[in-house]
This record gives C-alpha cells, structure tokens and sequence, in this order.
C-alpha cells in the first residue's frame, strides 16, 4: 500500500526540515512525499530541494502561487499516486516513527476507507510542552452536528474517495477541512475507524488558532457547511463546542505525551 502525504508550505524554513525528517524516519517506507508551495520569499524551497536526493523518486514538489492553504492541499491531491492520502503540515511533524506503519496495518485488517486517531499542540518555544491534546476517540458522525470532527491531521483516507466525492472545497476561509468530512463522513457514510495513537504534533500558530477572529470565521464556516450539506444544526449546539474545549484544554495539562523524535532531540 503506498501512502501519500502532502505538505503545503509558505515561508516554511524554520520548520519544514522537521517535517521532512519526519516522514524519512517512518518505520514504513512506501511513502510519497509531495510538497506543493505557494512561491516561499524565504529558503524554503531551497531546503525541500536539498531533500530531493535523500527522498529520491519519493518526493515530488512545485513551487507556484496559490489561493491559499487548501488550494494548496488540492493541488497535492491531484499529484498523489498513492493509495491513501494524508496530510502533514509544515510546522507539524509525526510524533513516532510507527505512525504510518500502525497506520496502514489497521486500515488493512478492517478495510476501512479512512483511518484518524489523535494530535497534541505544543509551543513553538517549548516542544516538549502539551498545551492541548486533541484526542478524536470519542467522534461520531451525529456530534459533527456540534461542529465536531476527527483531528484532521490524524486523518488517512483512501484516494479512492477523494475521486468519488471531491476533495476541498476553497470557499471557505478556515474550515474547508470540517466540511470535507461532513460530506465524506456525515453525507457519504464512508467507513472510518479510530486508532488510538498519537499520530502528529503540531506547533500551535496555524490559520484555525489565530485567535477571536479565527473563531468567529470558524463558526461562519460551521454553519455554511452544514447548511450546504443539509446537516440540521444552530448557534447553540455549535457553541457547545468550546465548552468542551475548554475541559480539553484544562486536561491537556495534566497528559503526558511521549519523548521527541531524535532528529528533534539532536537540534
């Protein structure tokens, strides 16, 4: 089974080298590796470019204006070859190297069309720090009523169903991610199955952690998709959301997450 994992990138440099690195260290070896970058004014690409020898015909990437994150996933969709998809962001990096390994060995026992388990945010000062763990073991289909969904970056779906029912939908500003799995989970009744894993640490700082306003455009997305998709829900059941997060967040404090991966011990 071979695996595609897309990276988008803009003005990446400080991080994309652990990115990387990550997906060299996995335990599985048949991955392909797809940088899609939106035209960096830093060293970026100079720096995926230096991976190119190491990865070899692993890795394929391009350099280009883009209309934004998801347009940039999209692009990496189209390039994938692999049998399954899945995304790694440029300041996120596997949090083991047995991630994609466990990874495809439950998607073979079950046959599911998309496995996703779990993700823990840290500080970009203090990686060994777990300022908020996301764990996705108690999703089901009718909480995304709430605006709930699996960890996206946990999330690893066979190509076969972005062919069949699309990938990202680029109208919406930061939660084109939720209302692709309302269509794929919600809609379509895809056949997904949790892994209880730890799958992606990620540097907090991204577009969906910006703050009140980031919250505020969440909320707007939320209900587009829902409205899109014909999901009955409101202001009310979609605030639920953050009381719980809020809990999350509390109990974050307390989890324990695993060691570094070496080649970020040894910077």
């Amino acid at each position: 089974m071979k695996i595609s994992i897309i990276t988008a990138t803009y003005n990446s440099a400080r991080t994309i080298g652990d990115t990387l690195e990550s997906i060299l260290g996995q335990t599985y070896k048949n991955i392909e590796c797809i940088v899609v970058d939106g035209a960096s004014k830093d060293n970026t690409l100079d720096i995926v470019k230096s991976y190119k020898p190491v990865f070899g015909n692993r890795m394929t990437y391009i350099s280009e204006q883009d209309n934004g994150l998801y347009d940039a996933m999209n692009k990496g969709i189209r390039l994938a070859t692999g049998d399954v998809i899945g995304i790694l962001n440029s300041d996120d990096f596997f949090t083991s190297p047995t991630v994609i390994e466990r990874m495809v060995k439950k998607m073979e026992e079950t046959k599911a069309d998309a496995v996703y388990g779990d993700v823990h945010y840290v500080s970009h000062k203090n990686l060994n720090k777990c300022v908020r763990y996301y764990t996705s073991r108690f999703f089901r289909k009718g909480l995304m009523r709430l605006g709930f969904m699996p960890a996206h970056p946990s999330f690893y779906c066979r190509s076969g169903i972005y062919k069949q029912y699309g990938a990202f939908d680029t109208s919406y500003k930061i939660a084109a991610d939720f209302e692709q799995l309302l269509r794929l989970i919600h809609i379509h009744g895809i056949r997904t199955v949790y892994l209880p894993m730890d799958f992606v640490t990620m540097r907090t700082g991204g577009i969906s952690n910006a703050g009140m306003s980031s919250h505020r455009q969440i909320m707007q997305d939320h209900r587009l998709a829902l409205r899109k998709n014909k999901v009955t829900s409101c202001y009310f059941l979609l605030s639920l959301r953050y009381i719980y997060k809020i809990g999350e967040r509390f109990f974050s404090k307390f989890i324990r997450v695993g060691e570094l991966p070496e080649y970020i011990r040894n910077k």
